[in-house]
């Protein structure tokens, strides 16, 4: 007589492994859609989160090498222009490297010998004016404001105090200047065998795919280097703007130190948004103890205007469509670039993100059009 062994909550035929394995799978079959879609993309969330975590942990050990190579490329990008034209000319590989090397090395020192002699001397006074600035910015918080002379003086004291932690130490000073001087000296290697091979590279990686993949990849890595050019070369020319620009609104209004000032602004336009508010600020400041509120209004109007005409009018002429991001995403990147490495973090951050953003974009489309029927 044939007995049914199964019992009870059995399928039938099933084995005690198929049973086991049955069981969660019934288990997640019956939640809601919405919960596993919010358990997988947490999931999902907090692998990409651990894996930047991590990227970012070997970046800042190995600081010298990773600003070394970001330098590098951001160089390339802005020079690959003057290769190729090099290039038409006839010129061998090498020489076409070394002559454009040769030339931002001849650009960034008499740029930077101009700029030393013409504002060595101003900077002592620049500083007076900041203090005597924040003076000022001091008596009006504190005649229109419920803050005491008291309250202020504590909450500068603890500023000075977390900003001011650590003594000078010699010996960190000089390893400090010895990576400084080792980083520029291998970016400027490298950015030497990157002009001279770096076509060479990118097709060395190419032949090592197949299939689909190597299209999806070459097309990828071509629209994420024009988007990196583009963004190089805008923002230079976004940053010789914006200095221009208040530099003669500050000749203008009369306003004292205009030309380190307008430095100071050409330099803080490689961070979005906030290099362009801090420099901004220290010309208020300047224009507040030179010469008065009413100089400090008008220097506040000018620069305003002229960030506002530069972000809305010459940005997307500029960097075109393929660079542009939401100002929350870049002010969010460049937020995330200061607290994981500083000032070199703040620099390389938005044109790795619009970087990354555009490869994914590019993979997307052709994920699309894949898809889609002839």
């Amino acid at each position: 007589m044939d007995v049914d062994d199964d019992g009870p909550g059995r399928t039938p035929g099933a084995t005690a492994p198929d049973q086991a394995a049955n069981g969660p799978r019934q288990a997640w079959a019956g939640l809601p859609w919405l919960v596993r879609s919010a358990v997988l993309w947490s999931a999902c969330l907090v692998v990409v989160v651990a894996g930047l975590y991590l990227l970012g942990r070997i970046a800042v050990l190995l600081a010298p090498l990773a600003i070394a190579v970001a330098v590098t490329i951001f160089l390339t990008a802005l020079l690959d222009p003057v290769l190729l034209l090099l290039r038409r000319l006839r010129l061998p590989a090498s020489l076409a490297a070394l002559l454009t090397i040769l030339l931002l090395v001849g650009v960034l020192v008499g740029v930077g010998v101009l700029a030393w002699n013409l504002t060595a001397g101003q900077f002592d006074e620049l500083s007076q004016q900041l203090r005597q600035g924040l003076g000022r910015t001091r008596d009006l918080v504190t005649s229109t404001l419920p803050v005491t002379d008291q309250q202020l003086d504590r909450f500068v004291e603890r500023v000075r105090q977390g900003i001011g932690q650590g003594s000078l130490d010699p010996v960190a000073g000089a390893r400090t200047l010895t990576e400084v001087f080792g980083s520029a000296l291998l970016a400027l290697v490298l950015l030497f065998f990157l002009l001279k091979d770096g076509r060479t590279m990118w097709r060395w990686v190419l032949t090592r795919m197949t299939g689909p993949n190597r299209e999806v990849a070459a097309e990828a890595g071509r629209m994420g280097w024009r988007t990196l050019g583009a963004y190089s070369r805008g923002t230079m020319m976004i940053a010789a703007i914006d200095a221009i620009g208040i530099g003669l609104a500050l000749v203008v209004l009369r306003v004292p130190l205009a030309l380190p000032l307008a430095l100071i602004t050409f330099i803080g336009a490689f961070i979005p948004i906030l290099g362009a508010t801090v420099a901004g600020a220290i010309a208020v400041l300047v224009a507040l103890a030179a010469n008065g509120p009413t100089t400090a209004l008008l220097t506040l109007a000018a620069v305003i205007a002229v960030q506002q005409i530069e972000g809305n009018l010459l940005e997307p002429l500029i960097m075109k469509r393929q660079v542009r991001l939401h100002p929350a995403v870049i002010l969010v990147a460049v937020t995330a670039g200061t607290l994981i490495a500083g000032i070199a973090g703040a620099f390389v951050s938005v044109p790795i993100t619009a970087v990354v953003w555009r490869v994914i974009d590019t993979v997307q489309q052709h994920r699309r059009t894949a898809g889609s029927p002839a």
